[in-house]
Formats: C-alpha cells, sequence, structure tokens
C-alpha cells in the first residue's frame, strides 16, 4: 500500500496550539478530557489539528484519530513508546486486530487502521517526536551526487525536475560501478548503458547516456576522472522524423471533453485541465506549474512555464476561462497551496507531476470511449492541436509558435500527416509493364 504524507508542520504548533481541535471531531466533553489527559494527548491534539488544515472531512478525521490514540494505547500496554516506532511495528500494530481486546476500540477495518496509524507517525515525525528512520527511509545521496547537483545548478542553471531524473540513473551507476571514479573505464560505463537500455525504452536510454556523460564531465572538470573519458559513453541511435504524431481526431477531442462531469468539483478540474491541453496544446509538465497568480483575469492570459523555465504569455479563451473560474470558484479545495489544480481529496496540495495530468486524460478518453493511440494520454491531446490546426491551413510557423517550439525542425514532423498537401506533391507512380 502506497504511504500517504501529510503536508509539512510547523514544528512549534505542540507548543502553540489552543487544544481545541479535538472538539472539532468529537462531541463528548469527557471523551475529549480523557483523550488530552491520556499519554501523548498533546501530540493527539496536534494530529488532529493537521487533519483539520489537511481538508480531510469530518468522518475521515474522527477514523485517523481514533487509529491513532489505539496505536497509543497499544504501544503503551506493551511499554513502547512513539518516538521508538517504526514501520515493522505498525505492521504488528495491525497484525494484532485479530486478537484485539483493547477496550472501547472495538473492530476496525484494517486498512482503515494503517492509514491511520501511518499518518499519525508521519505527523509525529514532523513534530519532531519520531525519528526520521522511525517512519520511512531517507534516501541520502553519496557525496559525489550531491557535488555534482551543486555544480550542475551553478555551471548550467539545471532544474531540480532535470536532476532529480538524472541522479535516478546515476544512483543505478554507482551502485553498479561503486563510488571511487579511479574504477570507472571506458568498458564498464559502456556495459552499464547497454544493460540500461534492455530494461528501458529509447527515451529513457538516452536520458541515462545524458546523464552518465554530464556526471563525468563534471569528474572531469573536479580532476576526479580521467580527461577524455565522458567520448567513451556511445550515442544512441535516432533517426529524426521516423515516426508519425498519434492524435485525435476533432470530433473525439470534444466526446472526450464531454465525459467531464462539470456537476462535480472534479469534473470542473479536469475538464479545465482538457481544455488547456487540447485548446492551447500545452504539456502535462506545463499545468502541473501553473499557480493561481499565473492567471491575468484583466488582459485575458496566462502566464505558462515551460522548458527551461521559458515563460510564455498564452490567451485566456472565453470557453478556457470560464472553465477555469467555475473550478476555482465552486470546485477548489479551501487551501494555502497556490497551484492551481489541486488533489480532489485531503490532503488537498498540488497534482504530484505530469503523471497525474496524463492520467486525467487517460481516464477521460476511457470515459468518452475513444482509443488512446498512444502512451501519454496528454501529449497525445498537445499533437491533435497540431494536426487540427494543420488541416485548417495553419503553417508550421504558426504551429511552432502555439506549441512554443524553439525550431520550425521540431514541428516538421506534423507535415506527415498533412495528407492533402502530400496528395499534391506526391508523384505519380509509374506504369511498369507486366512481364
Amino acid at each position: 500500500m502506497p504511504s500517504e504524507r501529510l503536508p509539512s508542520h510547523n514544528r512549534d504548533v505542540l507548543r502553540d496550539m489552543g487544544g481545541i481541535m479535538l472538539t472539532e471531531f468529537f462531541e463528548s466533553p469527557l471523551r475529549i478530557q480523557e483523550r488530552r489527559d491520556g499519554p501523548d494527548g498533546r501530540l493527539l491534539e496536534g494530529f488532529a489539528q493537521e487533519l483539520c488544515q489537511a481538508g480531510y472531512a469530518e468522518i475521515t478525521a474522527r477514523r485517523h484519530i481514533r487509529a491513532a490514540e489505539h496505536l497509543i494505547h497499544w504501544a503503551g500496554r506493551r511499554g513502547k513508546v512513539i518516538a521508538a516506532l517504526d514501520e515493522p511495528m505498525i505492521e504488528e500494530f495491525v497484525q494484532h486486530l485479530n486478537r484485539c481486546r483493547c477496550p472501547r476500540y472495538g473492530r476496525t477495518h484494517r486498512r482503515d487502521l494503517r492509514k491511520g496509524a501511518r499518518l499519525f507517525l508521519r505527523y509525529a515525525r514532523f513534530a519532531d517526536i519520531v525519528m526520521t528512520r522511525a517512519v520511512e527511509e531517507i534516501i541520502v545521496d553519496p557525496a559525489l551526487l550531491v557535488s555534482f547537483g551543486g555544480w550542475m545548478r551553478q555551471q548550467r542553471g539545471t532544474c531540480e525536475a532535470t536532476l532529480y531524473n538524472y541522479n535516478l540513473h546515476l544512483r543505478d551507476l554507482l551502485k553498479s560501478l561503486g563510488e571511487d571514479p579511479d574504477r570507472f573505464d571506458a568498458q564498464n560505463l559502456r556495459q552499464f548503458i547497454l544493460d540500461t537500455s534492455h530494461r528501458c525504452g529509447w527515451a529513457s536510454a538516452k536520458q541515462c547516456t545524458t546523464a552518465v556523460r554530464m556526471f563525468l564531465r563534471f569528474l572531469i572538470a573536479d580532476g576526479k576522472c580521467a580527461a577524455g573519458l565522458e567520448g567513451s559513453i556511445p550515442v544512441l541511435a535516432h533517426w529524426r522524423l521516423s515516426s508519425l504524431p498519434r492524435y485525435l481526431q476533432s470530433d473525439e477531442v470534444e466526446l472526450v471533453i464531454a465525459s467531464c462531469d462539470p456537476a462535480t468539483p472534479v469534473g470542473k478540474r479536469d475538464r479545465a485541465i482538457l481544455l488547456l491541453l487540447a485548446r492551447l496544446g500545452l504539456r502535462a509538465g506545463d499545468l502541473v506549474q501553473l499557480r493561481l497568480g499565473d492567471i491575468d483575469w484583466k488582459e485575458a492570459g496566462i502566464c505558462v512555464s515551460g522548458k527551461g523555465r521559458r515563460q510564455t504569455l498564452m490567451p485566456l479563451t472565453q470557453e478556457i476561462g470560464d472553465a477555469i473560474a467555475g473550478y476555482i470558484q465552486d470546485g477548489r479545495p479551501q487551501t494555502a497551496v497556490d497551484a492551481l489544480f489541486i488533489r480532489s481529496r485531503a490532503p488537498f496540495r498540488a497534482l504530484a507531476n505530469h503523471c497525474a495530468i496524463s492520467m486525467i486524460a487517460a481516464q477521460a478518453m476511457r470515459r468518452a470511449g475513444v482509443v488512446c493511440p498512444s502512451r501519454g494520454a496528454a501529449h497525445v491531446l498537445r499533437h491533435s492541436v497540431a494536426s487540427s490546426m494543420l488541416r485548417q491551413g495553419a503553417s508550421l510557423q504558426e504551429i511552432a509558435g502555439v506549441l512554443r517550439h524553439r525550431s520550425t525542425a521540431t514541428t516538421e514532423i506534423y507535415a506527415k500527416v498533412d495528407v492533402v498537401t502530400l496528395r499534391q506533391i506526391a508523384q505519380p507512380w509509374p506504369e511498369v509493364k507486366s512481364c
């Protein structure tokens, strides 16, 4: 079961809170006072406040608080303290449910008990009650990767998302070859690239070669590696324009957008997302980065931060503006998070990454009965914008401007789907005499 992490907690809250949050979830004054006076009562009070601030529904928050209280009671009976609890102990706590004789806690679904206990421990960790190792393993990068990250930020202005992707491959590299750069040689490096390319697609393999090549340049600049070793990294074969962009027809795009229920908060959010993808051709990552302040309602514009931190002012059409306004007014959860698009369930925070946007698009296609022609449903809608513009007579330069391509060479691939123009320039097949 994937863990769910509460929003970052103010560590002074245990000292500053007024002790009123339990009254939001429980009516009996006696039970409220018992909870406050019990072991770790202040911690339980702070947990209730955190659940309230994160936007959990009352019934859900009450269930998590009861799980936390049950955990405290179980730990106390076994002579354990909250600061010493860890993930294996949570599982032990959940497993005791079959033979539970704890008073006043009754029967609880194992799934609810586990989720509430994990949330409570994560809260306790951020309140400096539980040691980091007691909740989850934190990835600590080797010193080489830490230095590499600093070098990339300073020398090349690399963004955090790119460094994150690079480090995924570099951790595997150091695990495979060790952390001593003196052991790196051309044969081992090539073998690592070959092994990686066998278990992933072309794009991931290309990213791996780029990451390793940049890492070697850093090591050479720092005097930790022999000069010229980066030349041993092979260049992956790739032929530009060798594939066709996958897209939907205009009527299919409209079906996908219409599949969202505008009467529900989720439907309002998803419709606004799909309109931005299908009308403006935004990337999924662009939508994740959107903030409330990026929308200029007076000038009808929306500021998009794209690749390389390039900011572009895109037109905010009436259709898109109405959809976003409807979501903000009647569908967006009340939260201090300034991201435009928020999770529909507590804890209310920004959508995690571009995969969340693409999943929303894929779900809409399934609801509409439209078959997604390629992986990455959000990008299929981006391709659909370009293909539709081309069919309506737009030039490649105009399409490049809408898609924010730096070079029209990137846009040339869409010429391959302009069937009408291709028929005009196609030469007739020469007649061949029969044998």
